[in-house]
């Protein structure tokens, strides 16, 4: 696809998701790094969405949905960034924001780290490791925003991610059409990690044809700090989710 295709396909897509207009300059940034993603896919599995206009609404797109609700110049954790949502799209839309993309795929992360090379992106950091290593232990607390896509059902993803939060900072948990049924399964695991109020807003992602996909952030306030216990080892949090 040509530029001038993806640039109409993309700005076209923003519009109809009420997403704020990009300028040409980042346009041409995502065009490069969606040509990066399909011509690596077809070697190494990253994404089981393997079209450009795909790719523009579920994955660019959608990881836009979030981006307004992110303050300026906040410190941003991505965890279970994959090969980059929604850390990428936000470095890109957001150059105010300094995002660290966390996963425990190494070769995910060596794909963020190349495709942020290849398209002139300063503002990202990519580690590879879980959320509950030890190596990473001088990381919690420390992040404004923590914000993940698809990795794990919300109690799970509480113990995850609040950890990693600064007292005043916030959880993104971007979701589906369960996201309400997961709040309320998570409500012990947000008191337990020192979480406030969760609220839910939901905002589902137009896509080119016109159908809607269900999508929802759920936004968690760390309102106390998180006991040194957690997070605990994945296995223990999966035998005995919070």
């Amino acid at each position: 696809m040509e530029y001038s295709e993806f640039s109409l396909l993309f700005q076209s897509a923003l519009d109809r998701n009420g997403v704020s207009p990009l300028t040409d300059a980042q346009t041409k940034q995502f065009y490069e790094f969606s040509n990066h993603l399909l011509s690596v896919n077809q070697t190494t599995n990253l994404t089981a969405i393997r079209n450009l206009p795909d790719v523009i609404d579920k994955h660019l797109v959608d990881s836009l949905l979030v981006s307004e609700q992110i303050p300026q110049g906040a410190r941003v954790l991505d965890l279970g960034c994959g090969p980059g949502f929604p850390s990428i799209p936000l470095a890109i839309a957001r150059p105010d924001l300094s995002i660290v993309a966390l996963d425990s795929t190494a070769k995910k992360i060596a794909f963020v780290t190349t495709a942020a090379e290849k398209i002139g992106i300063s503002n990202l950091q990519a580690i590879s490791g879980r959320a509950e290593d030890r190596a990473l232990a001088q990381q919690l607390g420390t992040f404004d925003i923590v914000v993940s896509r698809a990795v794990a059902r919300l109690n799970v993803l509480c113990e995850l991610c609040l950890p990693y939060l600064s007292v005043g900072g916030v959880l993104l948990a971007m979701k589906g059409a369960k996201a309400q049924e997961e709040l309320a399964e998570a409500k012990r695991a947000i008191q337990i990690l020192g979480g406030g109020v969760p609220t839910a807003s939901e905002q589902p992602l137009i896509l080119s044809n016109h159908t809607e996909e269900a999508r929802a952030t759920v936004r968690i306030p760390k309102t106390k700090p998180t006991p040194p216990l957690y997070p605990r080892v994945y296995a223990t949090i999966l035998k005995k989710p919070l």
